[in-house]
């Protein structure tokens, strides 16, 4: 990248996008490639990303994250903030989850481009949802149990659709709008037999791939309910004291998660780890070493996967880098001069 996005107009200026431009400019297809690669840089060694720190609201039952990272052979950097605050939909009118993203030059630390992040965060954890589908599940899956009915439902059946040829979804969540209206927009995406069902458990049975996408902090999925050869993609539990998946689920099950430390302090992981129900050790792989073929993905039919998810900054980074790239090919946003 280097200095041309800083020099692009006269002078020094930063490139500003809105979400509404940001949506015009990824597609959930591309955004699949672009991290499976960012996981690929990662298994190689070749990305900087230090740990999320995260600030608590108690009082607001809320935080925020701060996540950098810099992916060295494609040479991009920049820090994500993003914030979940699960009530906002039904108090303020507000996503759950909003972001803005810096991209930043790594040759001079000049700010390219301040963006929205709250769709391309959408995008970005469905898509890591896509490529966990694409190397763990059965190449036949073809039926999808989805537990929670906001966004995240949905960017993670746009990504599996991409990978695999779905043709029936079961979705549950605990408010019914939420489920009937999921019904209604995904029927409108793509040509699916898609049912609203009352119980997580009706979601979870007889399903090839069960995402779990909610910000429970109790187990809603029980072991007994997941088929041999079920793979699941652990979306939720991606903070401390989150949790989803039976523990016993985890401890018979492959799992393979986006980053080990990560995973083990914060999602959903944590807690097992904690009880003794399972060790580190048994966390099979990172999903960027499946990728790249340092370690195995699914290996029989009968095989229970487990993508835990606790959303990496190089999959933002990556994913805001060809926006930002696009936009200017594109004459998309705003420029301003930060400094005179």
């Amino acid at each position: 990248m280097g200095r041309q996005g800083a020099k692009t107009l006269s002078g020094q200026e930063t490139l500003l996008l809105t979400e509404t431009e940001v949506k015009t400019l990824l597609s959930m297809k591309e955004a699949i490639g672009v991290v499976e690669n960012a996981f690929k840089e990662k298994a190689e060694g070749k990305v900087q990303m230090p740990p999320k720190v995260y600030v608590f609201f108690p009082a607001y039952q809320g935080d925020f994250r701060v996540m950098p990272a810099y992916l060295e052979k494609s040479n991009v950097s920049g820090v994500k903030v993003v914030n979940v605050h699960p009530g906002n939909p039904r108090s303020f009118g507000l996503p759950s989850v909003m972001a803005t993203i810096t991209l930043i030059d790594p040759e001079t630390g000049f700010p390219l481009c301040i963006m929205d992040g709250t769709w391309l965060t959408a995008v970005r954890t469905g898509a890591a949802g896509g490529v966990a589908v694409k190397h763990l599940s059965k190449e036949d899956s073809n039926t999808v149990g989805i537990v929670g009915a906001g966004v995240q439902a949905r960017t993670q059946l746009l990504a599996i659709n991409e990978v695999r040829e779905i043709s029936s979804v079961k979705v549950a969540d605990i408010l019914e709008d939420a489920r009937k209206r999921y019904v209604k927009e995904v029927s409108q995406m793509m040509d699916v037999d898609i049912v609203a069902v009352n119980r997580v458990e009706e979601a979870a049975r007889d399903s090839d791939i069960l995402v779990t996408a909610t910000p429970a902090r109790k187990p809603l999925v029980m072991n007994e309910w997941i088929s041999n050869g079920t793979h699941i993609n652990a979306i939720g539990a991606d903070a401390p004291g989150k949790q989803e998946l039976d523990p016993k689920i985890l401890k018979m099950g492959k799992i393979v998660v986006d980053d080990y430390e990560q995973a083990i302090h914060s999602g959903g992981i944590d807690f097992a780890i904690s009880k003794g129900i399972i060790t580190r050790d048994m966390i099979h792989a990172e999903l960027g070493e499946v990728v790249v073929g340092k370690k195995t993905g699914r290996t029989s039919r009968e095989e229970v996967t487990i993508f835990n998810s606790t959303g990496l900054a190089i999959q933002d980074i990556a994913t805001a880098s060809i926006v930002y790239q696009r936009a200017k090919k594109k004459n998309v946003g705003r420029w301003i001069k930060f400094r005179s």
